[in-house]
């Protein structure tokens, strides 16, 4: 591939990539609606504060979330909340038969229709 091209999507790529984790796709669910701490949120998904930390920076550096100081204790919320609404559109892909895909695309096109 041309080195302009992976310059020019390299960043939404990367995105991407922040997000290709089971537990960083819970941590967006469950910060959604309300702010969490890592404490919190450890103790949600059943993993080691070090590791959940190690997730949240991850998402931090992308600016995916973004943290809130209260105190001694940094509360997680999302920065961009269209995210969900992706996720929800991955979430119907990976649930749907055959038939869903097809009505699925029959949308894509109609939409398309009417922007143009």
């Amino acid at each position: 591939m041309k080195q302009e091209i992976i310059d020019r999507y390299q960043a939404e790529a990367s995105v991407f990539s922040a997000l290709a984790h089971p537990t960083r796709l819970f941590v967006l669910h469950q910060i959604n609606n309300a702010s969490h701490s890592v404490t919190e949120l450890a103790q949600m998904a059943g993993i080691d504060i070090s590791t959940m930390s190690k997730h949240l920076d991850l998402l931090k550096r992308y600016n995916i979330i973004r943290g809130e100081k209260d105190k001694n204790a940094v509360y997680y919320k999302l920065s961009i909340p269209c995210l969900l609404d992706f996720m929800k559109c991955a979430k119907q892909m990976t649930s749907c038969q055959s038939e869903c895909r097809i009505i699925c695309k029959e949308y894509t096109q109609l939409r398309e229709g009417d922007a143009g």
